[in-house]
């Protein structure tokens, strides 16, 4: 059975690094006017020659978005179940070798948890663990998702990579999306981030989007996370050719990418390449051209001044006022984040801001053509 590993094999890291950094004006140009842009094209809207056409990729990307989501921008928040983790990881805070105060929320604390969100308007919601499948993994999943379920509309998990039937058994439980970022696609990178722990089989993660799809999961996340190869450009090539190679053989399923760059955290990691806040916008611009269906999403990684100035021209997604910590909503301990967050702003102001920019918060991720009752 292909997995998206075969489409990888086929990829020349150095390679397209080369090519992207060769590109000229007139490819940027060629890609601009292109109806359906090509792998290539998007080559050339990711390089260093793409950058000085900024404010055209704007321009397009702002039409599509409108085009095909109008004004709206879903909200959603994370909650973080646990911080436990049984893997190693350089730019993590909840990463095993890091001296902090461990924490999983039982059914009670979760019910608070849930409350204090709902009051606040949110009926979106991301599940969030450290990577832990002994305390944290299936019979937790099953024994806490119903009750969860119950309360929101929607509902996404952001947790290890489990198993296609595992995945399947999650979905009548109400499971609607999964968000598994590769972290970086460079499998040398990436082995020097991951120390130990599960987490080290680099392809076990890469094909976790192939499990998903052939389970039937209705939402598919993708990304990679800036800073931990040297070349985001290549990095975020790569979740195109996976986007890509998603959208053609599971065309059954939704696809969201995110653009995460590393934050301070507990035991953090200097980045190996930085990607500014104009080039993060060319990234955003970039993917809304390639695929002006995809749902991109902006976390509270980013400043509330980018947020508001990017959103209106690319983002249909973004988080608010999240805590990165269990129990961090009914009772915030900053001591036990996985990192900082940027924009702290509450959920009423993120949805005031897109308000004053002509746009329609929607707190609900509708799913009513997939016949689900709303709660």
């Amino acid at each position: 059975m292909n997995t998206f590993t075969d489409r990888w094999r086929e990829l020349n890291w150095d390679a397209i690094t080369l090519a992207i950094n060769s590109k000229r004006p007139r490819d940027v140009e060629r890609a601009l006017e292109a109806s359906k842009p090509t792998a290539d094209d998007m080559m050339a809207l990711l390089s260093p020659a793409g950058a000085n056409y900024l404010e055209p990729m704007a321009q397009k990307a702002r039409q599509l978005t409108r085009q095909r989501f109008g004004n709206t921008v879903g909200l959603y928040v994370p909650l973080y179940l646990s911080n436990l983790c049984a893997n190693d990881c350089t730019y993590c805070g909840f990463s095993m070798s890091n001296h902090i105060k461990r924490k999983t929320l039982d059914a009670e604390e979760i019910a608070r948890e849930c409350e204090a969100l709902r009051k606040m308007g949110f009926q979106h919601l991301l599940l969030v663990t450290g990577e832990h499948p002994n305390k944290v993994g299936m019979d937790y999943f099953r024994k806490h998702l119903p009750a969860i379920r119950a309360r929101f509309s929607s509902l996404q998990m952001e947790v290890q990579p489990l198993t296609q039937a595992e995945y399947a058994e999650l979905k009548t439980l109400g499971l609607d999306g999964v968000l598994v970022y590769q972290e970086t696609y460079h499998q040398a990178a990436y082995a020097r981030h991951h120390l130990r722990g599960a987490k080290q089989d680099f392809f076990w993660r890469l094909e976790t989007p192939d499990r998903l799809g052939r389970a039937g999961i209705d939402k598919i996340g993708l990304g990679s996370l800036t800073g931990l190869s040297e070349s985001w450009r290549t990095d975020c090539f790569m979740v195109a050719e996976h986007l890509l190679w998603l959208q053609k053989r599971y065309w059954q399923s939704r696809y969201s990418v995110a653009f995460p760059r590393l934050r301070p955290c507990a035991g953090g990691v200097a980045p190996a390449s930085v990607m500014d806040e104009r080039q993060l916008a060319q990234a955003i611009c970039a993917f809304r051209l390639l695929s002006p269906q995809v749902e991109l999403t902006l976390s509270t990684r980013e400043s509330p001044a980018f947020r508001d100035k990017m959103v209106p021209v690319a983002i249909n997604s973004v988080s608010a006022f999240s805590k990165t910590q269990p129990g961090g909503y009914a009772d915030n301990r900053p001591e036990l984040e996985q990192f900082s967050p940027h924009d702290g702003r509450t959920p009423s102001d993120v949805a005031a801001a897109l308000t004053r920019a002509g746009l329609q918060p929607v707190w609900k991720d509708w799913d009513s053509y997939l016949g689900r009752a709303s709660q």
